[in-house]
């Protein structure tokens, strides 16, 4: 039984921690698509799959780390 009780813990340490997320999902039924409200654009949306119109819902999905974009480095030039 306590060998039982290691393979859960270590299964539960393996699942990421869901947090409610703000989402676009297609209102088509035989639709399956969804988008990250963060990764949406501005105003109505438009399905990326059917082209129909979505709707805003929740899912607890995991956390996603937004990369920053980083300037392009500019050339030093020969005098600097």
């Amino acid at each position: 039984m306590e060998r039982m009780n290691y393979k859960l813990s270590i299964i539960e340490e393996e699942k990421p921690k869901l947090i409610a997320t703000k989402i676009w999902k297609c209102k088509n039924a035989e639709c399956k698509a969804w988008v990250r409200d963060e990764f949406a654009n501005e105003g109505e949306q438009a399905c990326p799959i059917c082209k129909g119109p979505m709707h805003r819902s929740m899912r607890h999905l995991p956390a996603v780390q937004n990369k920053i974009k980083k300037a392009p480095k500019k050339p030093k030039s020969e005098w600097e």
